[in-house]
């Protein structure tokens, strides 16, 4: 598969490259918002707009100057503009708040509009499958590890690992979504059956906010206009080989989630010199 990446425009502004609204954090995971905002921005979208906590907020903000943020009450106006992409869950907790926001963002958000659920959105969904199910997205991506995809069939782990392509594939047949089922060797598939193992990445990105990393990196690409299946892979691809440069400069003890951010253009250097097909 000869995927490319988004192309760059010459007479362009932040528009031409999409707008991802990212509902994630909450008051004692604002980490997780900050990771998947900056990753968004970092692959390349124009705009990042994180819904969250008031005390999220102000935890990010302080880290960055390159985030729009917005109150929670304010999701739904967002979600009608509408945005090119969806994120959520990074960080977003399980409490009464997160499932109330969860719920609203579902049943507030266009079929057409391309949606990304990771972490405790992916819980959550678990709990609810037909509020998801029964709006009938066309353009939704879950990106579960294991544990969560176990949830989302209902079934024990070891069903899941002794046959990870198959159960990605039912994961995605269940919701009509391409599926990114992350382990040492992250599988994507869509609901044809299509099918991609991933080849790069390593065991220094067994940490936490490593998804919220991928995460951002998926909905902006799907953002800057990629089919969400390719921008699922090129999601994946490019953030294990983040791993694999962040793990010959950092070793394999050291990397955090942040320096993945830190070697995307690194990663996208690589990619674009050696014309990589995957």
């Amino acid at each position: 598969m000869d995927y490319k990446l988004p192309k760059r425009i010459e007479n362009s502004n932040k528009s031409t490259y999409g707008r991802v609204l990212n509902i994630a954090g909450s008051d004692y995971m604002p980490g997780a918002a900050y990771l998947s905002s900056v990753a968004a921005l970092k692959i390349g979208c124009g705009y990042c707009f994180l819904a969250s906590t008031e005390r999220a907020i102000s935890a990010v903000a302080a880290q960055t100057q390159n985030i729009v943020f917005v109150p929670l009450k304010q999701v739904v106006e967002h979600l009608n503009l509408p945005p090119e992409a969806v994120t959520i869950g990074c960080g977003l907790s399980q409490n009464d708040e997160a499932v109330e926001t969860f719920k609203t963002v579902i049943q507030n958000t266009s079929p057409e509009t391309p949606i990304v659920i990771d972490a405790d959105g992916l819980n959550i969904l678990a709990k609810m499958p037909v509020l998801f199910t029964s709006k009938g997205f066309k353009q939704a991506v879950v990106t579960p590890h294991p544990k969560e995809a176990s949830r989302l069939l209902n079934c024990s782990l070891d069903e899941i690992l002794s046959d990870v392509p198959a159960a990605a594939i039912k994961i995605s047949k269940i919701y009509n979504c391409v599926t990114v089922l992350k382990t040492h060797k992250t599988v994507v598939t869509a609901p044809d059956r299509q099918t991609y193992t991933n080849s790069t990445g390593n065991n220094c990105m067994a940490k936490a906010g490593s998804g919220d990393v991928l995460a951002g990196m998926i909905s902006g690409l799907i953002a800057q206009g990629k089919d969400i299946f390719e921008a699922a892979v090129l999601g994946v691809y490019l953030h294990g080989l983040c791993g694999d440069i962040a793990k010959n400069k950092l070793t394999e003890y050291s990397v955090m989630a942040e320096d993945l951010i830190s070697f995307i253009p690194d990663a996208i250097k690589f990619y674009l010199n050696e014309q990589i097909k995957i």
